[in-house]
């Protein structure tokens, strides 16, 4: 393999020592990486994608080195099944458990496999369940009863599977013969479950989120409501299922006028969840409701979608809920597990949860009572044009922390590199409405001098997306990724026959700036860092170099501008390491994508080195320390490279 590298460190002296001892702090706050491994899909039940490790450190980072690869899928059940299409937007991300690391494969067939060499341990058998392409999930859990009674929970189209961690077959005793069946009970209109996140497993307790409807693209105001449900880790047995859209008689039913939530389908937990699980809590994000874009079928403010909802996982009773977005008309879901952070605010200790959003605000809540750390104070937000739509009147807005990408658009955030790039975004712009955050999708006209939408800034995809965040507990910083990329919220009047909706979602568009280069100023992908003992901004930086060597401002020998693409970071005790995506979706704006690892000062947020690899990062990173050495893993993949496993240590 070959990449290129650039180094910014010292010196390496300390490299031979590091790599002897196996350096690694001992005081993690959780016991899920305490001991050099990462039990949970995001390290810990937290979601805080911190490890206490440092054998990787300043001095050393530049000598990283590929230690394997593994791709995507087992080659030999690829080639005996030739119709099979494999999709190269591999989101898996690995656990690392009792020295074996376990994903979910391209196929959506767990595996279990060495790390220090990336070989096949084993691979769940498909059985009667039929295979298909690009069906991975985004991870695969663990539990175990002290040791005796350890199992690995993945899923695969409609079935929760408990598997032998070391044999990978199925546990009998679980289910019907291993496995439950997950299209049972649900909603007639929900025709099947599917979810592609990472189960949480918390206590004895097994609890799945679903994607019921795809409310994007929704065609009809009725649909399935999406459903959080919990089974017993030993036997497989329902413990309790909640609706993110309550039922007649609930609390929560009265924010939604003429009775639509009878028939108003999605809210739901598409993402990943996290727990506390001394207090026994369960935190969810829930998302936005059919059609995301118009309301007018379901006016007032839609509990509980867009919500974060605690939950006890012990019965799936609601303790307590906060809306992030009131009426959502903006695909503003909350795309991340919300974050578990342990913070000093005034000199009194606090258990936080910490929300990143689309809209790229970051709510802190105490995660015992749901109270704002800081104040978050409803404010006006612009009203809807629609007709029949009624825009919530004021949404929330923390005091603290600050906004984490750029919000809104006005004249004072297009493009000004060169006088002409910005003359020619203010002529764009021209047929657009543009506002503040919260501005509401608009109706796209026909005629040429019509306007043709709402452009929505932070755009659909964040803002912050499923790829969250990173805390470090020792220090209370919080380091988010995000990404600037304006979306077009037009609506198109809905047809008869084909829509019962009067209004419905047009095309969706990423908007693209003067000669295909973005619309704003830059950064175009950044991360910033918070501390949260105070709430305020630590620092933030580009991620990535952009299209700095565009022909229109190549001349101007311009510093890194960051990629609009979708990253990842996670933190260690000595560095924190941050991906960039490749472009391989829809959603990627042209040249957003992009193929850097890096890692950065904690402190400052510099760059202390980074590499190349032939394809950017699809699912997030991971670290663990195996036989003294301490290795990085994620999954790569681009539209002209397989998706694979690739894993990084020092020689």
């Amino acid at each position: 393999m070959t990449h290129r590298s650039y180094s910014f460190a010292g010196g390496t002296s300390a490299l031979a020592a590091a790599a002897l001892v196996g350096v690694m702090a001992l005081q993690a706050t959780s016991s899920d990486t305490q001991d050099g491994q990462w039990r949970r899909y995001s390290a810990d039940n937290g979601s805080t994608k911190y490890s206490p490790l440092d054998q990787i450190n300043r001095s050393n980072v530049a000598q990283l080195k590929v230690a394997w690869r593994r791709p995507q899928a087992p080659p030999d059940i690829v080639a005996a099944n030739p119709s099979l299409r494999l999709n190269n937007n591999y989101r898996a991300t690995p656990i690392m458990v009792g020295g074996v690391l376990y994903a979910s494969n391209g196929l959506g067939l767990a595996e279990a496999f060495n790390p220090q060499t990336g070989a096949t341990i084993w691979v769940q058998k498909p059985g009667d369940d039929p295979l298909r392409g690009a069906a991975s999930a985004r991870g695969v859990a663990y539990w175990t009863d002290n040791g005796s009674n350890d199992r690995v929970f993945t899923y695969r189209n409609n079935f929760l599977y408990a598997l032998d961690p070391k044999s990978g077959e199925p546990i009998a005793s679980f289910g019907t013969g291993g496995r439950i069946d997950l299209s049972l009970g649900l909603s007639p209109l929900a025709g099947g479950w599917t979810w592609n996140a990472a189960p949480l497993v918390v206590r004895d307790v097994i609890v799945l989120g679903s994607a019921m409807v795809n409310q994007d693209s929704a065609s009809k105001m009725e649909g399935a409501p999406g459903v959080v449900r919990a089974f017993d880790a030993r036997s497989g047995k329902l413990r309790w299922t909640w609706s993110p859209i309550p039922r007649a008689g609930e609390p929560g039913v009265e924010t939604w006028e003429n009775e639509s939530w009878a028939y108003t389908g999605a809210g739901n937990v598409w993402s990943l969840m996290s727990a506390d699980d001394e207090l026994g809590y369960v935190y969810l994000p829930t998302t936005s409701v059919t059609n995301d874009m118009y309301g007018g079928h379901r006016l007032g403010n839609n509990l509980y979608s867009s919500s974060v909802v605690c939950l006890d996982v012990s019965t799936g009773k609601r303790l307590w809920h906060f809306q992030t977005v009131h009426h959502d008309l903006f695909d503003y879901d909350n795309p991340a597990a919300p974050i578990l952070a342990d913070i000093t605010v005034d000199g009194q200790r606090i258990k936080a949860v910490v929300q990143v959003t689309k809209q790229s605000f970051a709510y802190v809540l105490d995660r015992v009572t749901g109270k704002p750390v800081w104040p978050i104070e409803e404010r006006p937000a612009p009203a809807s044009t629609v007709p029949g739509e009624k825009a919530a009147a004021t949404q929330p807005r923390p005091t603290k922390p600050p906004a984490f990408d750029r919000q809104g658009i006005t004249d004072d955030d297009l493009i000004d590199f060169t006088p002409e790039l910005r003359a020619e975004a203010k002529e764009m712009l021209k047929n657009y409405i543009t506002g503040p955050i919260f501005s509401p999708p608009s109706i796209a006209g026909p005629g040429p001098d019509d306007k043709k939408g709402t452009i929505q800034l932070p755009g659909s995809v964040g803002g912050a997306d499923w790829t969250g965040a990173a805390f470090d507990p020792e220090t209370g910083m919080l380091y988010v990724p995000s990404m600037t990329n304006p979306f077009v919220a037009n609506l198109l009047p809905g047809e008869p026959g084909k829509t019962d909706l009067r209004f419905r979602a047009s095309t969706r568009e990423l908007f693209q700036g003067p000669r295909g280069l973005p619309l704003t100023k830059p950064p175009y992908g950044r991360i910033t860092a918070f501390d949260l003992n105070k709430g305020d901004l630590a620092w933030a930086v580009p991620n990535g170099d952009g299209p700095r060597n565009h022909p229109a401002i190549a001349h101007l020998n311009l510093g890194p501008l960051g990629n609009a693409v979708r990253s990842s970071v996670i933190a260690t005790r000595s560095l924190l390491f941050a991906t960039i995506g490749d472009q391989i979706t829809v959603r990627t704006p042209p040249s957003g994508g992009g193929k850097q690892f890096s890692a950065l000062d904690k402190a400052t947020g510099a760059v202390v080195w980074k590499t190349e690899f032939e394809a950017g990062a699809t699912g997030a990173p991971m670290t663990y320390m195996h036989q003294g050495k301490q290795y990085i893993v994620f999954a790569i993949g681009g539209q002209q490279h397989p998706a694979e496993f690739i894993a990084l240590a020092l020689p």
